[in-house]
């Protein structure tokens, strides 16, 4: 009985240090493995951060060039020379109200749209969302030739509600789908409650559903808006008059005919294009990350 035990003492003994060596080795590895994906994640990141820091630093340097360096002698002269009516407050002007009010019609209409497609079943839902997704990924280009000649037909060309129609248009089959899959995470029996109350269905869209997926709408919202912020093709094709140009298209004016760009210029009316997404996400941020979750996939 003794010798048995005296067998096994050491039996036990080897196992333990093996188990202890497989977990050390284990956790080694996977020490290694979290050491070289912040390795990367740092890398990719400083990639990331080279043009905002040239961006910042040229906007202060009235003699900036292509090259990340401190400015030398640094001031406002760039702020300063865009700082007027003609080169920043009328481009802004113009592109928050041709990205704000087709984004506006956008998420409304794709709420419409979304709801008889979460709540209702029909034979042709699902080819009717293959065909929204098919649409997303149609590049504008291919139809801005036709487009331009029907706009020119009914004389829509150097229209701004024009250019927000279409805006609204082009970007309506993405949002169409964010917004069906936001709303099908929206419990139905909710709104059952409301019919027994008396309540009609455009009652119950506004005041019980579209209040419930209040991150879906601010995701769709971000999308679509910082979508047509960064447009210039379409304002490029259907707006000809300077006063109407928005901020996208005006990025030209720092950029003269013999193939000089006054970078510090540049940089500083960069600075105050981006203020407006950034104003966005800091209003409707807050919701973002309990909105996009609920989100993805096709469902039908």
């Amino acid at each position: 009985m003794s010798t048995d035990v005296a067998t096994r003492a050491p039996a036990a003994e080897q196992t333990t240090v093996r188990t202890e060596r497989r977990w050390t080795g284990s956790r080694k590895r996977s020490l290694t493995v979290r050491s070289l994906s912040d390795l990367a994640l740092l890398v990719v990141a400083v990639f990331f951060a080279i043009p905002m820091i040239w961006v910042i630093l040229a906007s202060f340097n009235p003699a900036a060039t292509l090259s990340v360096s401190w400015p030398t002698d640094p001031g406002l002269d760039n702020y300063r020379a865009i700082w007027n009516a003609e080169t920043l407050f009328r481009p802004l002007a113009n592109s928050i109200i041709l990205c704000g009010g087709a984004t506006l019609l956008s998420v409304v209409a794709a709420a419409l749209a979304a709801y008889p497609l979460s709540r209702y079943n029909s034979r042709a839902k699902r080819p009717f969302l293959l065909t929204i997704i098919f649409a997303t990924g149609l590049p504008i280009t291919a139809v801005m030739i036709p487009v331009y000649a029907l706009f020119v037909r009914v004389n829509l060309v150097d229209s701004m509600p024009g250019a927000i129609l279409f805006l609204a248009t082009s970007s309506l089959p993405y949002a169409i789908f964010l917004m069906k899959n936001f709303m099908d995470d929206v419990p139905t029996e909710i709104e059952e409650s409301a019919w027994t109350e008396g309540a009609s269905t455009t009652r119950a869209l506004w005041s019980i559903v579209l209040p419930l997926m209040r991150p879906g709408t601010a995701v769709v919202t971000i999308f679509t808006f910082v979508s047509m912020w960064g447009n210039f093709f379409v304002p490029f094709m259907l707006l000809l008059s300077p006063e109407k140009l928005p901020a996208a298209v005006t990025l030209y004016t720092f950029s003269s005919q013999y193939g000089q760009v006054a970078y510090g210029q540049l940089a500083a009316f960069s600075i105050f294009y981006s203020l407006p997404v950034v104003a966005l996400y800091l209003l409707l941020g807050r919701r973002l990350n309990s909105g996009f979750a609920a989100g993805g996939g096709l469902k039908a």
